[in-house]
């Protein structure tokens, strides 16, 4: 390849999780075993809440899209992950890593907005009851959420175009199993520094400010909790909350983890790990989360599958 020319690059090589034959065949079932189940689970719980009439509130509006989004994020990745898995050359196209890397950008920044946007319904829902189908109408609901993609569009895009407007002239072997900045980034043999910076500057910014707005919320949360008197009253609205607070914390958890720390502390061989909890694990864990400690979910399922037999025997 042409030194110091980007476009001479014409694929990448991604090295996966391990050299191992016996291991990658292990991993190719587990990998695929909990794809399928995120696929079913997630787009289960799309059309749980579309037939559900119970589960028309704005809560589940921005759940649906939730888990829209978790389908989404893990799709661009892992299927291209289990091709690999079992292809003695790991490779990309160049084209195919950008696009990659922009719309694994734009499913992220939409979690953590979704999130956030979640921890806001919860306060307006529990501390101004009477007023939350005028705070929150489906018009503007819907508008949020198309905001949503737009902006984790766009924060995609920049990302990308960024990332691949840098001079790859060494190695096209990236540590990892998928495109990601931060190993693209250790490939690069032009100047990174403005690159790390708007790494650093753009996931900071989304990640403190949508963990700022769920931080002030429930903190409202808690103080209306607080001034329930009634032991029912206050588990019920402790109860609508521990699923969102659960998946905040794993998810928030894991980017921090990933991308919040300098470049010094960084141990590629760590992040491959991490990575595959935060692409595989946790969109599989979401609906998990929302089905099992949700009342109303629970209910609605039992509903739906209540009225099988019924529908079959008509």
């Amino acid at each position: 390849m042409a030194k110091g020319n980007h476009s001479a690059v014409t694929e990448f090589i991604l090295l996966g999780l391990t050299d191992d034959p016996e291991f990658q065949v292990i991993l190719f079932v587990i990998l695929l075993t909990i794809y399928l189940f995120t696929v079913m689970s997630n787009l289960g719980l799309i059309l749980l809440i579309q037939i559900s009439p119970q589960l028309q509130s704005p809560m589940y509006f921005f759940l649906s899209h939730l888990a829209f989004v978790d389908f989404c994020y893990t799709s661009c990745v892992t299927p291209n992950a289990l091709v690999n898995s079992l292809c003695e050359v790991k490779s990309i196209s160049f084209y195919g890593c950008a696009a990659q890397v922009c719309f694994f950008v734009t499913f992220s920044v939409c979690e953590v907005s979704l999130l956030s946007i979640m921890a806001y319904d919860r306060y307006v829902a529990i501390c101004n009851p009477l007023l939350y189908v005028v705070l929150m109408p489906r018009k503007l609901c819907f508008q949020i959420v198309t905001c949503t993609y737009i902006y984790g569009f766009f924060m995609g895009l920049i990302q990308a175009v960024t990332t691949f407007l840098l001079s790859f002239c060494d190695s096209n072997m990236v540590n990892q199993f998928f495109c990601d900045d931060i190993p693209l980034i250790a490939l690069a043999c032009s100047d990174t520094q403005v690159k790390e910076l708007m790494l650093l500057t753009m996931a900071g910014f989304n990640v403190c400010c949508s963990l700022l707005i769920v931080l002030i919320s429930y903190m409202f949360i808690l103080s209306a909790i607080l001034k329930k008197h009634s032991v029912e009253g206050r588990q019920k609205v402790f109860s609508t909350c521990a699923s969102h607070l659960s998946s905040i914390a794993i998810y928030y958890g894991t980017i921090i983890f990933m991308y919040l720390q300098p470049k010094s502390s960084h141990s590629l061989s760590t992040d491959k790990f991490a990575a595959v909890f935060y692409v595989v694990v946790i969109p599989m864990l979401n609906p998990l989360i929302y089905s099992l400690r949700n009342k109303e979910v629970k209910n609605a399922l039992k509903r739906s599958i209540e009225k099988v037999p019924l529908s079959i025997n008509k």
